[in-house]
């Protein structure tokens, strides 16, 4: 078989045992790997709270992992949120993934718990089940020296030991599954860490047309500004989004009241590039090295946690963004709502979190004590619990990243078609509305944006399910894609055919979230979104939004997804439908 492996490896943690089958190859070919495949292999857990121990955590690879195809060496883990209690996956690179593919197997799935600590290994001859007990309590680079002579590390700290609902998975060389707390599922079954290795190699059923889709993609990649240009993000990193987002003042601050802060150039791209000596890192074999870090190597913030430790916290100092990044990755945890969850309780007590309160606090929530009890929550739970519901900037209880909805009305309506939450990652209007990419549209309107979002989640699916970055697709586009995977499957893929892939993976995981009582009022921006407007600035006001015309956008995205108006499924019908 060329592309797969076609085996799951299943791990139980309870009773030890594990177990490799073959994967139907129908599930393979209309499900691809990653996200898609996840989900499917969810379909009989997907109602079981996250915390169960027959809850399954899924590593699961593409078939172009394993091959030269650019951004291919990833994988998403998928499971249930213990943040969210949506569907959830999270990507990552890094070389776990190719040496996931390279043991032989395209899918791990992790279920049980164990009674004591344990680190997996799996080779393509054995898996190990191995105490773990004198690493329990280490944080994660500590973790990783101790078994990166085994092969490539996946661990989990302080933070998902101890539950926090927001806990990462970070991957050896810095990469992490970051967002909906998959840490805290794995440090509810007992596992310290995944360490895996091996010397498989992926089959190309077309090697001249393999290297002919490559080298267009290449070509592609070389010719976007927003890759390869002078302010890309190969040469600055995702930072160089800093001073575009003040510009178009869309920049959350102080949890969302504003959207724009004066000091946001003290951790722009350029400045953290000549404070930090910045130097070009990234996934393995990545050809754009996204990530930057610095001198002695540790991986600089990225957009996202720059943005929301500097502006959404009222913080100017670059110094405290980069040691809040640095505890995030060393104990494990998400940035983006470990500083969203900061936010919304400085709001509440009247102070936000001041510079040197700031590593104190994270320690805190890592342990899970202190003040970090509550703040080990996420921002729904804690305001909740503080009697100001409403100040936490959050939809289906994922913290809102920094690309404020009110500056970006498709932004505003994809956070809460998102089955994960308030991500930017399923449909990503600020390509088009912001970045102008492919096809620019009215950032204010929400004019044809219900269509633009499915047809763009749809492509998503595919392209975290192939798995591949996104940012691949700021110069390619499926068609490349489409023929690179034909190229190394031998099966005939088209553009079309992988839209329709994700589209049955995008309903795949509504109905699971639909099952489990999610709807349409789960599918709406805090209030404040609705009554409260950002700042003005260079001709620019920002207005809150127009509840009437956003719901209306709302209905017509039910409709184009067949949907009844509570953004669900009127019967089980779609998912007796599915292979």
């Amino acid at each position: 078989m060329n592309g797969w492996n076609g085996i799951i490896l299943t791990v139980d943690l309870t009773s030890g045992i594990s177990l490799r089958e073959e994967l139907p190859r129908m599930l393979l070919e209309e499900y691809l790997g990653g996200r898609g495949l996840g989900v499917r292999l969810m379909r009989d857990f997907f109602h079981l709270d996250p915390f169960d121990p027959a809850m399954p955590l899924i590593f699961s690879v593409g078939p172009l992992c394993g091959t030269p195809a650019p951004t291919s060496a990833r994988l998403s883990v998928v499971s249930r949120s213990p943040l969210t209690g949506t569907i959830y996956d999270c990507s990552a690179g890094g070389k776990f993934a190719w040496r996931l593919k390279a043991a032989g197997v395209d899918v791990l799935f992790i279920t049980g718990r164990s009674p004591w600590p344990v680190v997996v290994t799996v080779t393509p001859d054995a898996v190990e089940i191995m105490p773990a007990v004198a690493l329990w309590g280490c944080d994660i680079p500590t973790t990783v020296a101790a078994l990166e002579d085994r092969g490539s590390v996946a661990a989990i700290g302080q933070a998902g030991e101890n539950g926090v609902l927001f806990a990462n998975i970070m991957m050896g060389e810095g990469n992490s599954v970051g967002r909906g707390g998959m840490g805290a599922i794995m440090g509810s079954k007992n596992l310290k860490a995944v360490v895996v290795n091996g010397d498989r190699k992926t089959g190309i059923a077309d090697q001249v047309l393999f290297n002919k889709s490559r080298q267009d993609i290449m070509r592609l990649f070389k010719a976007s500004p927003v890759i390869f240009g002078p302010l890309g993000i190969s040469e600055f990193g995702t930072p160089v989004l800093v001073d575009l987002m003040a510009q178009r003042r869309m920049a959350p601050t102080e949890n969302f009241r504003k959207t724009w802060f004066e000091h946001s150039a003290n951790y722009s791209g350029p400045a953290m590039k000549e404070a930090c000596a910045a130097k070009k890192d990234g996934c393995y074999g990545c050809p754009i090295q996204c990530k930057k870090s610095s001198a002695n190597g540790k991986t600089l913030p990225e957009y996202e946690t720059a943005s929301h430790f500097g502006a959404l916290n009222n913080i100017a100092a670059l110094h405290t963004i980069i040691t809040a990044n640095d505890l995030c990755n060393e104990m494990g945890m998400d940035t983006i709502t470990a500083a969203a969850t900061l936010s919304a309780w400085g709001e509440i007590r009247g102070a936000f979190p001041s510079t040197e309160e700031i590593p104190r606090l994270l320690h805190d929530i890592a342990l899970r004590q202190g003040d970090g009890v509550l703040l080990a929550l996420g921002s729904r739970r804690l305001a909740e619990q503080l009697g100001h519901p409403e100040l936490s900037m959050s939809v289906k209880s994922l913290e809102l990243p920094a690309y404020d909805p009110r500056g970006a009305y498709g932004m505003a309506l994809a956070y809460c078609t998102s089955n994960r939450g308030g991500c930017h990652l399923r449909a990503y209007p600020i390509s088009h509305e912001i970045l102008r990419k492919p096809v620019p549209t009215d950032r204010f309107s929400f004019s044809g944006k219900a269509r633009i979002i499915s047809i763009a989640e749809d492509t998503n699916a595919a392209v975290d399910s192939l798995v591949a970055c996104k940012f691949a697709f700021f110069g390619a586009s499926l068609e490349e894609y489409a023929e690179l995977l034909t190229a190394v499957t031998g099966m005939a893929y088209s553009p079309q055919r992988l839209k329709e892939i994700g589209r049955r993976i995008v309903l795949t995981e509504r109905y699971y979230n639909c099952s489990n009582g999610f709807s349409r009022t789960d599918d709406m921006l805090p209030e404040r979104f609705f009554t409260e407007p950002g700042s003005s600035g260079d001709g620019i006001d920002i207005h809150p939004i127009n509840r009437v015309r956003f719901e209306e956008e709302l209905d017509k995205y039910y409709r184009i997804r067949g949907l009844n108006s509570n953004g669900c499924f009127d019967d089980g019908a779609f998912l007796r439908s599915q292979p």
